[in-house]
């Protein structure tokens, strides 16, 4: 039995996409299926940060934040439109609670009982040093040190935070990078399919026969490939057992992270690290702008198929959470939108969701007659070494004769230098004189070099046609729609981009029946 493919990938997140185009960039034969648009779920609703993790230095995950750091810079070069260095803001002070429970903490509890659940600043210190050295850092500036009492970034902060440290880490575009992995994996030649969810997997001969529905038309397509990956995230462990009728032991543990976006709280474009007694640590990002973005929770979250919601409780904690730090407290009035997203941990067994590993594990199962290679866990920082990591598994499958080659090699549209980004908007503003700077930075963060085809020789801004709000303009939606995968006005105004926050309801749904007809139109001409 020939098969039409030698890998068939479950799953358009960040995990997925990134297998599919290290794969496709191989030589492999690829074809990736997403029930819903690529990113949908888990990807695009992360706190959007390549970052090592300081955190996990306090459960000795040291190979975990050591990837995680030689890998900002690694990607920080490949996509210098979605991603940039931030530096963040870690305010201390001697009488600071931390988590009783972690590594670092019962050992601090032996050999210094009397400190009773807090930090020196010099252990403080020793981990931040630590985050400096581990990843081999030749990009990024290193820890300093803050008065508060002078520097601006203490402003926001109540009085009793006299010094902080300030340390690197990296902004990404999560949902843009799920995209970009696609696309460059159809560029060298993978198929990738959204909206259709995969019911069914057989095995004949060593030959699996996926059978998807088209979540719009209900029509069903066979698909037979030589190995299959799951990378369902939130659904991995339906997949596993369900689709797949694996009897392997592996389990998941969905946890769900929620976030709220307020208004802008601090004039400065620093990011603040705040730490609490629960062992969780909480981000205040300035975000789009105009507003900043706070999270994230770890709540426990049962069931895949119930979609993630930030509920009451978890937007009051956050609110709880950086009052403790913040001079001018805010309420839930000041939260402008809410979004959550489930992540699919490995199940180690760990006491709480706070403590559950975030590396990545990969289980390879061969027992219904042909492998499947299931994905669990995994952080966006190191989507890139898993996929590579993955690759390795499937070459114990499949002969592959390409080498890894995805480290450092441009996303689409990020084929220009790291502090290229003012440049390239300057470049893009002398073509087209009709865009102000923040027009012409939006395009630019989002699309980089791309950014001239989208505006496809427009001479001036009515040549874009219709105007959808917030700049966002016909041949924009068009070029999204033709180069990544969007359908709906969702996956614009939220995904490719965060254009919401700025549009008004009406105009979201004004963008969402001019794509359907726009859809119709284009399916009608495709049929004569």
């Amino acid at each position: 039995m020939q098969a039409d493919y030698d890998l068939l990938v479950i799953g358009g997140g960040i995990n997925g996409c990134g297998i599919a185009r290290d794969a496709a960039g191989r030589g492999l034969n690829v074809c990736l299926l997403e029930m819903n648009d690529l990113g949908g779920a888990t990807s695009a609703s992360s706190t959007k940060l390549f970052h090592g993790g300081l955190r996990y230095l306090e459960y000795f995950e040291f190979r975990l934040v050591r990837e995680a750091l030689i890998e900002r810079e690694v990607l920080l070069t490949a996509m210098p439109h979605i991603s940039w260095p931030m530096r963040f803001v870690l305010p201390y002070h001697a009488q600071m609670r931390f988590d009783t429970s972690t590594p670092t903490s019962r050992l601090l509890g032996t050999f210094m009982p009397w400190m009773k659940g807090r930090r020196p600043a010099w252990l403080i210190r020793l981990g931040l040093f630590l985050y400096d050295n581990l990843g081999g850092r030749k990009i990024l500036p290193g820890t300093t040190n803050i008065d508060l009492t002078t520097a601006p970034e203490g402003a926001p902060l109540q009085d009793k935070f006299k010094r902080a440290f300030e340390y690197s880490d990296c902004w990404v575009e999560d949902s843009r990078l799920v995209v970009l992995n696609a696309r460059d994996a159809e560029a060298r030649g993978a198929d990738i399919v959204t909206r259709e969810k995969v019911i069914s997997a057989d095995v004949t001969d060593g030959i699996w026969t996926v059978t998807s529905q088209n979540t719009t038309t209900g029509q069903q397509t066979k698909r037979t490939a030589k190995m299959v990956v799951n990378a369902a995230g939130p659904w991995v462990g339906d997949v596993l057992r369900g689709t797949l009728k694996s009897n392997s032991s592996a389990g998941v543990r969905l946890v769900r992270g929620s976030h709220i976006v307020t208004k802008k709280l601090f004039d400065h474009d620093k990011c603040y690290f705040f730490q609490g007694t629960d062992g969780r640590i909480t981000f205040a990002i300035p975000y789009e702008t105009d507003f900043t973005l706070i999270g994230t929770t770890d709540v426990e979250h049962t069931d895949p198929s119930q979609k993630p919601e930030c509920t009451d409780e978890e937007r009051d904690y956050l609110l709880g959470f950086i009052n403790q730090y913040i001079a001018k407290p805010i309420s839930k009035d000041d939260v402008v939108w809410t979004y959550s997203g489930v992540r699919p941990l490995y199940d180690d067994g760990a006491d709480s969701a706070t403590a559950a590993t975030r590396d990545y594990v990969l289980k390879t199962d061969t027992s219904r007659g042909a492998p499947a290679l299931n994905i669990f866990g995994g952080k966006i920082t190191t989507y890139r070494c898993l996929a590579e990591s993955a690759l390795e598994e499937i070459a114990k499958e499949l002969p592959i004769s390409g080498k890894p080659w995805t480290a450092g090699v441009a996303m689409p549209g990020g084929d220009f230098p790291v502090d290229g980004v003012d440049d390239l908007i300057a470049s893009l503003r002398a073509q087209f004189a009709f865009l102000d700077a923040r027009w012409a930075r939006r395009l630019v963060r989002a699309y980089g070099t791309d950014a001239f085809e989208v505006l496809n020789g427009a001479a001036q801004a009515s040549d874009l046609g219709q105007d959808f709000g917030a700049t966002l303009t016909e041949a924009e939606v068009k070029w999204l729609m033709d180069n990544e995968y969007a359908q709906r006005a969702e996956d614009i105004v939220w995904r490719r981009s965060k254009l919401g926050l700025r549009m008004t309801p009406e105009q979201i749904e004004t963008l969402d029946t001019w794509m359907a007809t726009w859809l119709t139109t284009v399916s009608s001409a495709a049929a004569e």
